[in-house]
């Protein structure tokens, strides 16, 4: 499959699903992933602030923010910056509509421990197909830190399509655990 026809295809999976039931699944996968000994360990971890239909991420940034540092991507031109999550108030709406911190930009890369990292889909080998737009792929180079893709279980493809620029994860997790 092309990665426009496995976009498509997810697309058409997700629908399958509402809003509670995947809110439930993305809490079984983080319920897994915290007892992670990188996340245990990590004290600056990336996330992301979920899209609807996107393993939602709210209620666990909510969980650890004032326990480890928690930074959030936030798309400036074709580049993701980095801000620390300070609380719900320092959010506003950013680019594609998505809720982004307004805390300090943050550029020290190498201390990023773990960074959690969203899909459209992964395989096994930690290929990740993301909406198209490089974003991540340009970042990631710059990191340092441990990278997990997360995404629900139907989003797992036998493989996905790679170019010479796709970061590949350490690890793949779903609300069944580690792939």
């Amino acid at each position: 499959m092309t990665k426009q026809e496995i976009r498509k295809l997810i697309a058409i999976e997700k629908k399958k699903y509402g809003t509670t039931e995947l809110d439930k699944l993305s809490a079984a996968l983080f319920q897994l992933l915290e007892e992670h000994p990188l996340f245990q360990k990590a004290r600056t971890v990336l996330l992301y602030y979920a899209l609807p239909r996107e393993v939602n991420t709210h209620a666990f940034i909510q969980k650890w923010y004032h326990h480890k540092q928690i930074l959030l991507p936030i798309v400036v031109g074709d580049n993701l910056e980095l801000r620390q999550y300070s609380g719900p108030s320092c959010m506003r709406e950013g680019a594609f509509h998505i809720m982004e911190p307004t805390g300090d930009l943050f550029n020290q890369f190498e201390s990023i421990e773990l960074s959690i990292i969203p899909g459209v889909a992964f395989d096994a080998k930690g290929h990740r197909l993301g909406r198209g737009k490089g974003y991540y792929d340009r970042l990631l180079p710059k990191l340092k830190s441990y990278n997990i893709g997360v995404c629900y279980q139907f989003q797992v493809m036998p493989e996905v399509p790679t170019d010479e620029y796709d970061q590949p994860m350490d690890e793949v997790w779903t609300e069944k655990g580690k792939l």
